[in-house]
């Protein structure tokens, strides 16, 4: 039996446990830095399938596992999941949908967990056979969702070595895309993801009855007309050639319906690709948000928070990944990514260190289209999950050399 078909053969005899372990995740839903059940689920399964972890990274949620392989001296290929969940309900109608309420696995991570575990367990039945052809280390990251948790796990030494294992010398992730086919998967060198940036603005202006508004200072007025007027910021000042977003995603202001109250609350986020871009948002957010408040007798703060960079795909690793795809999936199954999207990772901070490719993996059926990304109802498909398991463990044992692509 070949080692693709061994491997296929052992995701298949997988697929039953793990499909009921993503069914599981999906009900115990957890944010950023307080993923307690699901660190301690997940190295209740690496500790099954044999597999050595160290625990406690990224403020402790965060776990790193490896299998030796290879000759000494070989730099591991790492495997990276995220395991967060969003702060969100979770409004779908599936048994096993979540029992926490306000947590909902409305990204997917659940299923991404679930790969790595599926992926730790196969690599773990292979290296009982025979020694892994490279040694192997695989991430599980909290606090994706804007905690920047992967910047955390290169700070407490996930690549370099100084954790279990050898330093990391190419890595490689994925996320669940709901416009691409089931059973596919796809990349693009270079930009794929862009930076993003996390802001909250503060209307402050003078309470009082709203039968007298004249009295008072109103902090919402002010607050609507600045996320009127940060609009025009990119359609009038960022080049139509440049790709950026300003989208306030929060207003909070007042407590009954005849107070004016004295200040008003946003949060949103800022995404773009190229510095020069960021900047320019950062300057022209400052001066709308204090101009319009003041034009309205009132005053505002502006403040950035929580950045991550572009994820860039380096294209030697990317060359890799359409090369071992193809050979363990076909052909057919490596599909084009297209353009890059405004959606951000914080993999970016692992690219910053190694030679990094980040792959989408298809949820889209005709007969049931998926639900967007950060849907209420969306569900991460089941059926994909051999797919992405068989990607990684291909990715993990096969030729390490990188392409020729500069």
């Amino acid at each position: 039996m070949s080692l693709a078909d061994r491997i296929r053969e052992r995701v298949q005899r997988e697929l039953p446990s793990l499909t009921e372990l993503r069914r599981e995740l999906h009900q115990h839903p957890e944010i950023g830095y307080e993923e307690v059940r699901t660190a301690e689920r997940i190295r209740r399964e690496l500790d099954a399938a044999g597999v050595k972890h160290a625990d406690g990274l990224a403020g402790g949620t965060g776990t790193l596992a490896h299998l030796p392989g290879g000759t000494d001296g070989d730099a591991a290929i790492a495997l990276r999941t995220d395991i967060d969940a969003l702060p969100m309900d979770d409004h779908g109608s599936q048994p096993w949908k979540s029992r926490v309420e306000g947590r909902a696995h409305a990204c997917g991570h659940d299923g991404h967990t679930t790969i790595a575990i599926g992926a730790a367990r196969v690599l773990a039945a292979l290296s009982r056979e025979t020694r892994l052809p490279n040694p192997v280390t695989i991430l599980f990251q909290p606090a994706e969702e804007g905690g920047n948790g992967g910047d955390r796990m290169v700070r407490d030494g996930a690549l370099d070595g100084r954790v279990i294992g050898p330093k990391v010398g190419q890595i490689y992730g994925l996320h669940g895309w709901p416009s691409l086919p089931l059973g596919t998967v796809a990349s693009r060198s270079g930009p794929m993801l862009a930076a993003a940036e996390a802001f909250e603005i503060q209307v402050r202006g003078l309470g009082g009855h709203a039968a007298v508004p004249h009295l008072a200072r109103d902090p919402v007025v002010a607050a609507s007309a600045i996320v009127q007027n940060l609009q025009a910021i990119v359609s009038r000042a960022v080049r139509p050639f440049d790709a950026a977003v300003i989208s306030v995603t929060s207003f909070h202001a007042g407590t009954a319906f005849n107070v004016i109250p004295e200040h008003a609350d946003l949060r949103g986020t800022i995404r773009w690709f190229h510095q020069d871009v960021g900047t320019l948002l950062h300057d022209r957010m400052q001066a709308c948000v204090q101009e319009t408040a003041r034009a309205l007798g009132t005053e505002a703060t502006l403040r950035f928070m929580s950045r991550t960079p572009v994820t860039s795909n380096h294209p030697a690793a990317v060359d890799r990944f359409d090369r071992v795809a193809r050979a363990a999936l076909g052909p057919t199954r490596v599909v084009e990514f297209g353009d890059p999207v405004m959606g951000a990772e914080d993999f970016a901070f692992y690219g910053q260190q190694v030679p990094a490719c980040f792959f989408a993996l298809g949820l889209d059926q005709p007969a049931a289209p998926c639900p967007p990304l950060h849907h209420p109802t969306f569900d991460f498909r089941d059926e994909a999950l051999a797919t992405g398991i068989e990607t990684m463990v291909h990715l993990a044992v096969s030729d390490r050399k990188l392409g020729t692509t500069a």
